[in-house]
């Protein structure tokens, strides 16, 4: 198709909860989760070439092009199609890396989103969901674009409409290996199934938190300055924590607080993807 400068977005994700039930025989967990989608994130746009190259024109320092998620993501969706085109890619960074907020995930989702509507492919959602899940367990909430509880090994997803809230999310300066979590004998893998129907915020958990919070005391550092002001939990296996508020002035209030040891935004939930909302804009012009 004609070249389009569209700015495609990015979003970030929170886990409202994150309990895990169970291991399966080949190592993977089962988990139930809350996926909230934020309206803030990375941006990426998209120039096709009639050549099949994929080229990241904004590389990540520390992570080769080959391993990026965004290159892959392109590549999965070439093989899957026979798709004979290609594309340069910019990406504008914008959230933390290593949080736990989906960015690499959500890049992901988003460049199989976006070339499939630019490489005019029309493979549905659910197509490119399974493409998805190849690449990582959080790419299919971002290709769905719907908040969802999650269950399975984060696979399987039921949509669902939550009141909105406005999140302050803040991460200090560290890594943390979600592998290293994961396959730490210290944490709980017995939390009882949650039926979706009765979810309050109040009655569950993150149980990485704990762990997370034992062997990272600048996480724990960031979640006590964080409580102080609303209800608060560690996203996925952190580094990221985030705070729950009512009203956007109580969360400017609180970023306007910000600790010079950690970094921080402030976003609104949103029941629909960004990228879901721009590419109803397309289609619909």
């Amino acid at each position: 198709m004609e070249n389009q400068t569209i700015i495609w977005p990015a979003p970030a994700k929170l886990n409202l909860f994150l309990h895990i039930t169970g291991r399966r025989a080949n190592g993977y967990h089962e988990l139930q989760s809350l996926f909230q989608l934020l309206d803030v994130g990375d941006e990426l746009t998209f120039t096709i070439k009639d050549s099949s190259e994929i080229k990241l024109l904004t590389p990540i320092q520390g992570v080769p092009d080959e391993q990026n998620l965004i290159v892959r993501a392109a590549k999965a969706l070439q093989q899957a199609s026979n798709c004979k085109q290609g594309a340069d890619i910019i990406l504008n960074k914008k959230l933390p890396m290593g949080g736990g907020i989906g960015g690499g995930s959500s890049n992901a989702a988003t460049t199989l989103v976006a070339l499939n509507y630019m490489w005019q492919l029309n493979l549905p959602l659910e197509k490119l969901a399974h493409i998805g899940l190849s690449l990582g367990a959080d790419v299919p909430i971002f290709v769905q674009g719907q908040t969802a509880f999650a269950q399975g090994v984060g696979e399987k997803l039921f949509p669902v409409s939550l009141k909105q809230h406005f999140y302050v999310v803040v991460t200090p300066d560290c890594h943390i290996s979600t592998a290293e979590i994961f396959q730490h004998p210290d944490l709980p893998r017995d939390t009882a199934t949650l039926d979706f129907n009765n979810y309050q915020f109040k009655q569950t958990q993150n149980d990485c938190q704990q762990l997370v919070f034992s062997r990272y005391p600048i996480v724990a550092k960031a979640f006590d300055w964080l409580i102080e002001y609303a209800p608060s939990r560690m996203t996925g296996t952190g580094a990221s924590v985030f705070a729950m508020f009512e009203d956007e002035a109580s969360a400017r209030r609180c970023l306007a607080e910000l600790p010079s040891f950690l970094s921080g935004f402030m976003a609104k939930g949103v029941n629909k993807s960004p990228v879901h909302s721009l590419l109803e804009s397309l289609n619909i012009g």
